[in-house]
C-alpha cells in the first residue's frame, strides 16, 4: 500500500481509497506536503489541516470542471467533478463527528456528484426508496444490455457512502450487464449525516427495503437480485443473505464474520483502525451513549448461527494482508455458509494485488474478480 505518511496507517488508507476513487498522484502529493510534519503526531491530531488542504485542492479540480461545463465539454467536466467528489469525501470522512465544517463540505460533495451524474456516461442517477417511515438514498446504475437485467445491491460499511462505493466500482458491473444499487444504509452516508438513521444489527430490514424499490423497476430482473457489501458489509450483507429469501446471489467484499466481536480486539489496539476518532465514530454509527452500551449492542453483531440460512451461491473475499480485519473471520463466514449451492473462497496475494483491507492497495483485481464471479452465475441463471 501507498504509505505517504509512514506508521499513521488511518491516513495512508484514507490516501490509498482517494486514488482508488480516481485520484491523481500529481494533485495528491502537493496536498499531502502542507500535512506530512502534523500526520506524525497519530491519526486523530491534524485532521482538521488534512481538511483544509484536501479541501482546497478539491474546490480547485471543481472550478476546472465548472469550466469545462460551461464549455460544453461535458465529458471532461465529469473526470473533474468524479475527482474533486473523490477529495471532498476523504477530506470529510476524516473528521471528528463534531467538527462543523464536515457538514458544508458533505453538502458540497453531494451537489458536486450531482455534475458527476448529469455530465457523466455511465447513467448513474441518484435515487430514494421508503424505509420504515424514513426514506434511504442510493445510486442506481443501469446494466447494459436488452431487457430487465440482474442487479446488485451494495451496501457500505462503517464508514464509506454510496459516492464511494461509485466511484471505486463506476461501470465495471455494467459493462458486465449487472445493474448496481450503492445504498446508504442506516450507520452511513445520507442515512446518518442527514436524517439521523443509525446502524442496526438485523441488516435484512433495510436489505428487504431496497429489493421492494428494484422490484417497482422495469430495468430490473426481479428473479435476479444479489447483496453484497465491503469491509462491514462483509457482516451487513451475509446477515441480510440469510434472512431475506429473494436474493438470489451474494458476495462479500472483505470478510467480516463477528465485527461486533472485534471491538473487544480494538480495545487492546489490536489491528488497524479504517478512520480518526474512531470510538466516537462508532457509537455515532450505532447510536449509542457510551462504551458500556456500545459494547452490550456488539454481542448481536456476529454471524454465528446465521451463515447456514444462506441457500443462494456466496463469494467470500479478503486480502491476506488485511491489517484492519483478521483473515480468520473470512474462513468462518465461508465454513459456515454450508446450504450454499455454491460457495467460494478467494483470498488475494501479492501477486496478483488486492492483499490489505477491501484492496486498498489495488482494488481493480478485487471488483473485476467479483464482477466475472457474478456474471458467470448470473448468466446460468438466466439460461436456466
Amino acid at each position: 500500500m501507498y504509505e505517504p505518511f509512514p506508521g499513521n496507517y488511518v491516513w495512508n488508507l484514507s490516501v490509498n481509497i482517494a486514488l482508488n476513487m480516481g485520484g491523481v498522484m500529481g494533485e495528491i502529493d502537493p496536498a499531502n506536503d502542507k500535512v506530512r510534519a502534523v500526520a506524525q503526531q497519530g491519526e486523530d491530531n491534524g485532521t482538521e489541516a488534512f481538511f483544509d488542504s484536501w479541501g482546497e485542492l478539491a474546490d480547485r479540480v471543481r472550478s476546472g470542471a465548472e469550466k469545462n461545463e460551461a464549455a460544453g465539454h461535458m465529458l471532461s467536466a465529469a473526470e473533474k467533478y468524479g475527482r474533486a467528489a473523490a477529495y471532498y469525501i476523504t477530506a470529510e470522512r476524516m473528521q471528528s463527528r463534531d467538527y462543523g465544517p464536515r457538514k458544508a463540505m458533505y453538502a458540497t460533495m453531494l451537489r458536486t456528484m450531482e455534475r458527476f451524474y448529469a455530465t457523466g456516461d455511465i447513467g448513474a442517477r441518484r435515487v430514494e426508496f421508503p424505509y420504515e417511515g424514513a426514506t434511504l438514498s442510493a445510486v442506481f446504475v443501469p446494466g447494459h444490455g436488452e431487457g430487465p437485467r440482474p442487479c446488485m445491491i451494495f451496501c457500505n460499511g462503517l464508514d464509506s457512502t454510496k459516492e464511494m462505493i461509485l466511484l471505486t466500482l463506476r461501470d465495471r458491473f455494467a459493462k458486465r450487464g449487472i445493474a448496481c444499487l450503492m445504498i446508504d444504509q442506516p450507520g452511513v452516508g445520507e442515512a446518518l449525516r442527514l436524517h439521523d438513521l443509525h446502524a442496526v444489527y438485523d441488516t435484512e430490514r433495510w436489505a428487504s427495503a431496497a429489493v421492494d424499490y428494484l422490484e417497482t423497476r422495469d430495468d430490473v430482473d426481479p428473479t435476479r437480485i444479489g447483496m453484497m457489501g465491503w469491509s462491514m458489509g462483509g457482516y451487513y450483507a451475509p446477515r441480510a443473505l440469510a434472512y431475506e429469501p429473494r436474493f438470489a446471489i451474494g458476495a462479500v467484499w472483505g470478510g467480516n464474520h463477528d465485527w461486533g466481536g472485534h471491538q473487544k480486539a480494538r480495545l487492546q489496539r489490536e489491528g488497524d483502525m479504517p478512520v480518526p476518532h474512531y470510538w466516537s465514530h462508532v457509537m455515532w454509527v450505532w447510536g449509542q451513549p457510551d462504551m458500556d452500551s456500545f459494547m452490550a449492542l456488539m454481542e448481536k453483531v456476529n454471524l454465528d448461527g446465521h451463515l447456514d440460512h444462506i441457500r443462494v451461491p456466496f463469494l467470500v473475499t479478503h486480502g491476506s494482508n488485511d491489517r484492519q480485519i483478521p483473515l480468520k473471520y473470512a474462513h468462518r463466514s465461508y465454513d459456515q455458509a454450508v446450504n450454499s449451492p455454491d460457495r467460494e473462497l478467494k483470498i488475494f496475494t501479492p501477486e496478483e494485488g488486492g492483499i490489505e483491507h477491501c484492496g486498498a492497495d489495488n482494488m481493480e483485481p478485487v471488483q473485476n474478480f467479483i464482477g466475472d464471479w457474478l456474471a458467470d452465475r448470473f448468466a446460468r441463471m438466466d439460461r436456466a
